[in-house]
């Protein structure tokens, strides 16, 4: 776990400095046609960070449990990303994602094998989720930079 907690702080400094050299401008457009925005990626990753959060705290306290899922073009759409400025939801994104790497420190080792499913899927372990939140981020992140 060491290693990821490593991966992931390094992931949110080193694309957060990547991410500020996007303009306003550059953030408004749909990566391709038909796709989301810059700005409404981000806000995606902002929805995942918030979601995780939840799961993160809940399998630390317990195990066996049903967590929900969540419709993330719903979650996009309703809280209209597009219309807010890159710099806001930037800071957002990197201060959300740092409190989360601080909470996935403090995960004790023994905490990492408690399973829960999500949206009603098959049961995967607290550490798979960190991992799976991770994998997601670098996926993201990858798609906003091209």
């Amino acid at each position: 776990m060491h290693t990821l907690i490593a991966q992931f702080e390094r992931t949110i400094h080193e694309f957060h400095d990547q991410l500020a050299r996007i303009t306003e401008a550059e953030s408004e457009p749909p990566l391709s046609p038909g796709k989301w925005s810059r700005k409404q990626v981000i806000g995606h990753l902002i929805d995942s960070a918030a979601n995780n959060h939840q799961r993160f705290v809940r399998l630390q306290l317990g195990t066996n449990l049903s967590l929900p899922g969540y419709e993330q073009d719903g979650w996009v759409a309703r809280q209209d990303y597009q219309h807010r400025s890159w710099t806001d939801l930037l800071l957002l994104w990197q201060s959300y994602n740092l409190h989360l790497l601080h909470v996935v420190a403090r995960i004790p080792e023994d905490k990492l094998g408690n399973v829960g499913s999500v949206g009603g899927g098959e049961s995967v372990t607290l550490g798979f989720l960190v991992e799976d939140y991770v994998r997601h981020l670098k996926h993201h992140l990858g798609q906003i930079l091209g």
